[in-house]
């Protein structure tokens, strides 16, 4: 469940590229604001100090996510990312609600923006560019990697473009003599941001909460099992997140009279082929004899133990001993240890099912011996 460090190293680095540019351009924005006069600039360049958080976050979750499972994580650290997924998305919530906040203050109060120098302007698309390519960059390796840690903190990057947008957009409409572009232009923003930040924050939740997979992804998991030979059906398949991957348990239904290696072979085919065709990290398969869809009936069949004495009452200790546990009773095989005559063959199947009679839903009794000169 854990990335190869090739895939660790990627994520790292990328986040790493996103700290050195967030120190740059909001040390530019504040900086060049002061020297232009732009207020909007200087609460700009505030606002991208937020992405340090975002990143600093990130960081913390990529250096504790994939370590190894110890004896309190049991299914590893997966989960460190979510939760840092939860805490970007709640920073986005705030961002969005802090710009909508301010921009709303300003249409009310009929705040305007002083003259600004054209260089502010100039700061402000450079930034947009920066916060744009940053954005594509960072969600393509989040994609490539399947992190939606990634994924979100590239999303931050992309609601301080659309900040630095608004703010061209309001130094813009300042140079022109429109003073109230800016702030309606950043009250839409904002709800976007809010949009965004809501989903991501919704998503990890459940993420957190072992929200079941999409329908979609389900059904596919559930083609892959029918699909592996010896399966008959399957039922009771439970799924919930664990990072960006996934856990999940089922129980599958195979032939009554398999043996248990065979059994046990299947459910290890299946564990192959659905973290091999998915993104699984446990799969847990329960092996059903045929259609089990009353336990309690098979649970109150009678245990080996009690088969057992009975069965060496007539045959003696010698015999091999076989039972199938099913829906519709207890099927008993038995083999005697050397050949014996048709005749004494069958007086001993009569006393064995007269022995077994007593124990309750007894449907089958079956009785062998080895060949002439055979053993087994």
């Amino acid at each position: 469940m854990t990335r190869t460090q090739e895939e660790q190293r990627q994520a790292l680095r990328s986040t790493w590229i996103s700290v050195w540019v967030n120190v740059f351009l909001a040390s530019a924005q504040v900086a060049i604001g002061i020297y232009a006069r732009s207020q909007a600039l200087i609460a700009d360049g505030l606002h991208s100090l937020s992405d340090l958080v975002a990143d600093g976050v990130v960081l913390f979750a990529a250096r504790h996510s994939h370590a190894e499972a110890d004896a309190e994580h049991p299914y590893g650290h997966a989960r460190f990312e979510t939760a840092a997924s939860l805490a970007i998305g709640l920073i986005l919530v705030g961002t969005g609600v802090g710009m909508v906040w301010a921009a709303g203050v300003k249409l009310h109060d009929g705040q305007n923006l002083g003259a600004v120098h054209p260089l502010a302007l100039v700061t402000a698309l450079v930034t947009l560019v920066a916060k744009e390519g940053l954005f594509r960059y960072m969600r393509r390796v989040g994609e490539r990697l399947k992190s939606s840690m990634l994924i979100a903190n590239a999303w931050h990057a992309r609601a301080d473009a659309a900040s630095s947008l608004v703010v061209a957009l309001g130094i813009a409409a300042n140079l022109l003599g429109y003073h109230s572009m800016d702030a309606v232009a950043a009250a839409i923003v904002g709800f976007m941001i809010v949009k965004a930040g809501w989903e991501f924050s919704v998503d990890a939740f459940h993420g957190l909460t072992d929200h079941a997979l999409d329908p979609e992804e389900i059904e596919r998991i559930r083609r892959t099992v029918q699909a592996v030979d010896g399966v008959l059906d399957l039922h009771n398949l439970r799924t919930r997140r664990m990072g960006d991957w996934a856990v999940i348990d089922m129980h599958v239904e195979v032939g009554p009279h398999l043996t248990v290696s065979e059994g046990h072979y299947i459910a290890e085919q299946i564990s192959a082929r659905v973290k091999e065709a998915h993104r699984v990290a446990e799969c847990t398969v329960h092996i059903d004899p045929g259609t089990v869809r009353h336990l309690a009936r098979v649970l109150a069949l009678p245990p080996r133990a009690r088969v057992r004495d009975k069965v060496q009452d007539v045959l003696g200790r010698q015999a091999v001993l076989r039972l199938h546990y099913l829906e519709s009773g207890l099927e008993v095989e038995a083999e005697l240890a050397a050949h014996v005559s048709a005749d004494e063959l069958q007086r001993l199947q009569l006393a064995l099912q007269a022995a077994l009679a007593g124990l309750g839903r007894v449907s089958r009794v079956s009785l062998s011996c080895p060949p002439v000169g055979g053993h087994t």
